[in-house]
């Protein structure tokens, strides 16, 4: 039997961030204060950062094919190896060892049982493993600590122990008596029979506890689980593997028999979900002809759902095609405990689930979607187990791209959707609150609600969006009715209180200049089979196209550039490493990197500014080159020390707004792990080739619904319209036609030139038809300057021209 593993030292602290990590050493504030961390860039490595003259540094610490450890050494330099980071830290306690300054001050972590506690009080689940091979363990093994060779853990396996020397010595014997006629192998039972000895008495015990359940809660079935019980105790002797198959067969029997007997005591699905599913009910809910349109795509997500997987996956199938007469395949489902989540579409899909939450991820054409169900930690005091319980599923969530894994998931998706029982409640008096409720109030509720202040303060949901709630709280009503919102509940710790709050939540975050607009958001009022009311939202979503172009693969004369002058970025960090940049797109065929930084400074000790000229950045080239290709695209960066391989800030730009033959501006936030970590701009500009530079108009409308008999539409119908494809439309046209019913403004946004509407309307060029006959010398005058806008604006309209 494997003894404990010792408890790791005080100055591991596991997977911190570095930014906390940074914060620890500058609160130390004493040279040579020092932490080992996890690093964040390569896994199973170390991250040692030392303090030193109020700046961080930091050294990698990394595993050999042997698991043994070493320091990363400049090139050439032979580095030394040790079998445990105690080791290795022991040899940098000492003087002159190679880093900027001897060790001296250990930092301990600062655990808490609030920092790490997921359990809620109300079901004692708790997280499940990282599903990864390096880190997860079986039952009853102990965890590896940074101190243990993993050598070690094998040869305390007992059942591997006595397997080897069956193999090495009575193998021998049985192979031998096998080749006398024996008809059995009497030293691999012994073996057998030794290793399972430990097996027999957790087997007993967990029978034991079933008979004793049975007697509880199941007094007509328990006289016959005690005589189960009773004859596999009387068996024994030489059976012994025998026993123990039976006992194992007869447990296998009764956890099944329970678990039907559990299971259909459970709430069952109520009996109709026509509110939920047609985004009926109190809130922002869409008018009775947008109603019966069916939409895309569908993701349910519930939490507290105890409906088995098959079961639920067949009701809302029904359910969707009872209401929009619609048959809907379902393309994924994820469970995590009671959590589930639920997509139906006509695609396949990736998912994985752990940490309190479940998502699902896909590419509709040519844009990328993900969403994610969570179950956040109950409690009115517990904001902050809650705030890590999402930054915990933001940065261990496997979803998406993997070649992404540099970014968190709420920069993966062209479109990423949060939704669930996100549990944060009002800081407001219980009375206060339901007078507000009482009288429809709810802006006051709104101001004190603690997912808007923990947005507020950017800890939670960085720059995510939600619509407007106009609806009344969602939890916590009585059963059975949607009057009485039920604020006391007993429990063994005493009474505790609920106040009613929108624990249900559905957010959004969105790459830049695409579209999105929510168009429902509330809640059922006559589902009553929870204590909470489902909410559901709708949205239109612009999606872009497999994008095929006719002209092939750009040639060397015909190929696109996307070109950086400069970039600055300044981000939050005590460290004075250098720094590159690593671009990432799907239109390029694979990440490229800049060379490290020209300068840097600081005026503060705890931000530093960052710098890159021309000459160290890198010109990308996409794999297309059309205009029409390129407006879709977007480009997502992150900032890199060169000294770890780790990120200290990502963001995503727009290629749309940076076409042209003139430099373009550009700034954003960077963010990691879910923080602001800094902000970047500089100047860049997509050189497109005037051979790629024509556009094709794509015309979409509803789909058409047959009249009745008294020569009326049964359904919705709307006329064309241009644009992306936002809602149910199908492509009708892939000419390069105008539509002549397209005002200005939706002419200008097709070519992605939007921002030059101010300046034509002011002008007089408020009419397409007039349009035709603008010249060159009118756009200069409209503040239209740059010569390749000119030329997409002036082509544009003589092809609207030819086609009349």
């Amino acid at each position: 039997m494997a003894g404990a593993s010792p408890a790791p030292p005080l100055w591991y602290h596991r997977d911190l961030s570095r930014a906390a990590a940074e914060e620890l050493l500058a609160r130390a504030a004493r040279d040579g204060s020092f932490l080992v961390r996890d690093s964040e860039s390569v896994s199973g490595a170390y991250a040692l950062c030392v303090l030193f003259q109020k700046h961080v540094h930091t050294y990698r610490i990394l595993p050999d094919e042997e698991n043994f450890l070493a320091g990363q050494t400049s090139q050439g330099v032979q580095p030394k190896r040790f079998k445990t980071l105690l080791e290795l830290i022991q040899l940098y306690l000492q003087p002159s060892q190679g880093l900027v300054t001897t060790l001296l001050f250990p930092v301990e972590r600062e655990e808490t049982t609030e920092e790490r506690d997921y359990s809620d009080g109300e079901d004692e689940k708790p997280p499940l493993p990282p599903r990864t091979a390096s880190t997860s363990s079986s039952a009853g093994s102990a965890p590896i600590s940074p101190d243990t060779p993993p050598e070690n853990v094998t040869a305390s396996n007992g059942l591997s122990t006595i397997s080897h020397e069956y193999l090495k010595g009575s193998y021998a014997l049985d192979l031998e008596a096998v080749k006398q006629g024996a008809n059995s192998l009497p030293h691999l039972n012994k073996t057998l029979v030794a290793s399972c000895k430990r097996l027999h008495g957790e087997v007993d015990k967990v029978l034991c506890g079933l008979e004793i359940l049975s007697k509880v809660f199941d007094q007509q079935s328990a006289s016959m689980v005690s005589r189960m019980i009773q004859q596999t105790m009387s068996q024994g002797g030489d059976q012994e593997l025998e026993h123990l198959v039976t006992k194992l067969a007869i447990l296998k029997d009764l956890l099944h028999s329970h678990t039907l007997r559990l299971s259909s005591g459970s709430v069952p699905a109520p009996k109709s979900m026509g509110s939920w599913i047609l985004s009926r009910g109190l809130g922002k809910t869409l008018d009775e002809m947008a109603v019966t349109i069916p939409h895309d795509i569908y993701v349910f997500g519930t939490q507290e759902n105890s409906v088995c997987d098959k079961e639920w996956v067949e009701t809302l199938r029904c359910a969707l095609k009872d209401y929009t007469e619609t048959d809907y395949k379902p393309i994924a489902v994820q469970t995590l405990w009671n959590i589930k989540i639920l997509c139906y579409l006509f695609v396949i899909v990736c998912f994985l689930g752990n940490k309190g939450a479940v998502g699902v991820s896909f590419m509709f054409n040519g844009t990328s979607f993900g969403f994610v169900n969570c179950h956040l930690t109950s409690g009115n005091e517990k904001i902050h187990r809650r705030n890590q319980n999402y930054l915990d599923i933001l940065r261990q969530l496997s979803l998406g791209d993997k070649q992404l894994n540099s970014f968190d998931i709420s920069l993966r998706f062209t479109h990423l959707f949060w939704f669930g029982d996100l549990n944060y409640r009002l800081d407001m008096d219980i009375q206060e609150i339901l007078n507000y409720i009482n009288r429809k109030e709810f802006e006051p509720l709104l101001k004190v609600d603690q997912l808007n202040l923990e947005r507020e303060k950017n800890k939670v949901f960085l720059r995510f969006a939600e619509e407007e709630i106009t609806y009344p709280p969602t939890y916590r009503y009585e059963r059975g009715s949607r009057d009485t919102y039920v604020w006391q509940k007993q429990k063994a710790t005493g009474m505790r209180t609920n106040v009613p709050s929108w624990c249900d939540r559905i957010l959004w975050k969105s790459y830049p200049e695409t579209h999105i607009v929510c168009n429902s958001y509330g809640c059922t009022d006559d589902i009553v089979t929870s204590d909470h009311s489902p909410v559901f939202g709708t949205f239109e979503v612009g999606v872009t196209s497999q994008f095929v172009s006719k002209k092939g693969l750009p040639k060397s004369s015909e190929q696109a550039y996307i070109e950086f002058e400069n970039i600055e970025a300044i981000v939050k960090t005590a460290s004075r490493t250098k720094f590159f940049i690593e671009f990432y797109s799907t239109c390029l065929e694979e990440f490229k990197k800049s060379f490290e930084n020209d300068t840097q400074s600081s005026d503060n000790v705890n931000f530093l500014r960052v710098s890159w000229s021309s000459k160290q950045l890198t010109t990308l080239k996409p794999i297309l080159s059309d205009i029409e290709y390129l407006q879709d695209q977007h480009l997502l960066l992150t900032v890199k020390s060169l000294d770890g391989y780790e990120s200290y800030g990502e963001c995503v730009l727009a290629l749309k707004s940076m076409i042209g033959s003139t430099t373009q501006q550009f700034h954003t936030y960077l963010s990691h792990r879910g923080e602001e970590t800094g902000n970047i701009r500089g100047s860049m500009r997509v050189r497109v080739p005037s051979e790629r530079m024509g556009t094709r108009e794509r015309l979409y409308e509803w789909i058409s619904v047959d009249k009745d008999e008294t020569g009326g539409p049964k359904g919705r119908t709307l006329p064309p319209r241009a644009g992306h494809d936002y809602g149910l439309w199908h492509d009708e046209s892939s000419s390069s036609s105008l539509s002549v019913e397209c005002s200005v403004g939706e002419w200008l946004q097709k070519l992605g030139l939007q921002h030059y509407e101010a300046g034509l309307l002011h002008n007089g060029w408020d009419d397409l038809e007039f349009l035709s006959d603008i010249t060159e010398e009118d756009l200069e005058e409209a503040g239209i300057h740059d010569p390749a806008h000119k030329k997409i604006m002036l082509a544009s309209l003589k092809q609207q021209q030819q086609q009349k």
